[in-house]
């Protein structure tokens, strides 16, 4: 992925013209490829996949498929979700055109009837039918080489967002006016467009100790770039999870948690201004954390197997190593 070095955004433009370059590419030799890069990975490489191999895509019976899906080489440019489009024929060219799958594009918060390809899914509850695929991930796996040392940032917690959901619309109430926090909504016409301020940049953000990270219609967007940060990430614990394994974050060892109401916010922002060491130590886990994400090694070799192991469980191929599958 491309990245402004000045932004610490990925830049869409070479997104969109990657797309469409994909969409004529030829799959000849794919196999190939991407036999060879699965037999490059080192034995930590290697577990890392299996792990999330099985987290992402936790089916382990045979599944039938039905008329709701379709093959390949019916796959259409939508008009809107363009980028769940692109995110997915990256990685259908290496297979067979004819085989078949079910996908849903967009903020997926309810469990499907049937085995689908999905960005989003309940962290709780059987969610075996929600096989998480690395969709959108133009706008959600931007990360950030933060160079300012938490000493220097400033003592507040930093949050802009669209304020539209009611969870966003109560902790804005709250905590709007409070003199630890900077909070400001992005969008206007709406019932409280006193909290309205422009936006800013990632680099604006970073500025501050604390960014505030609650999640929207699903997930908090810019949790992986906070967390790649050397500032903390603030939420409660999440309900929603996607690539990025939201439910394997563990509360005060990656992100610093409030409660659900955000009655304690005040006490732990408090807590870690005054244990600079231990914010440090959790800038330090949640760093770790994202590693993985940023390996291209892994994240190629598990967008390949995703679909590899839906393919194989529905029964419609044989899988290039049984070793992922034990």
């Amino acid at each position: 992925m491309y990245r402004n070095r000045y932004t610490h955004k990925n830049i869409k433009l070479l997104y969109y013209l990657k797309g469409v370059y994909l969409e004529v590419l030829t799959n000849t030799n794919m196999q190939f490829s991407i036999a060879k890069e699965l037999a490059a990975l080192t034995t930590k490489e290697l577990e890392t996949v299996k792990t999330r191999l099985k987290y992402y895509c936790n089916i382990d019976q045979e599944f039938s498929l039905t008329d709701c899906t379709i093959p390949i080489h019916q796959l259409k440019r939508p008009k809107r979700t363009t980028t769940y489009y692109f995110d997915l024929i990256e990685y259908t060219r290496y297979f067979n055109t004819n085989l078949k799958l079910k996908y849903l594009f967009g903020d997926i918060v309810e469990i499907p009837e049937l085995p689908t390809l999905v960005k989003s899914r309940p962290i709780l509850g059987p969610n075996e039918n929600s096989i998480l695929f690395k969709f959108n991930k133009i706008r959600h796996f931007t990360f950030t080489d933060d160079r300012k040392g938490w000493a220097t940032k400033k003592d507040a917690l930093m949050g802009r967002a669209n304020v539209k959901q009611e969870h966003r619309r109560a902790f804005y109430r709250k905590y709007f006016e409070h003199p630890l926090c900077n909070l400001g909504q992005i969008n206007k016409n709406t019932t409280h467009d006193q909290w309205y301020k422009p936006k800013i940049t990632i680099k604006d953000h970073l500025k501050y100790k604390f960014i505030l990270c609650l999640e929207g219609n699903d997930v908090a967007s810019n949790l992986k770039w906070v967390m790649s940060s050397n500032s903390l990430a603030v939420m409660p614990k999440p309900k929603f999870e996607t690539w990025f394994m939201e439910g394997h974050l563990k509360p005060n060892e990656h992100y610093v948690a409030i409660k659900d109401d955000y009655s304690d916010l005040e006490e732990r922002l408090e807590y870690y201004l005054s244990k600079p060491q231990a914010a440090i130590e959790l800038t330090q886990h949640a760093n770790a954390y994202v590693r993985s994400f940023r390996n291209a090694k892994i994240e190629n070799a598990l967008c390949y197997l995703v679909l590899e192991k839906y393919f194989v469980k529905s029964g419609q191929m044989k899988p290039l190593s049984q070793e992922f599958y034990n």
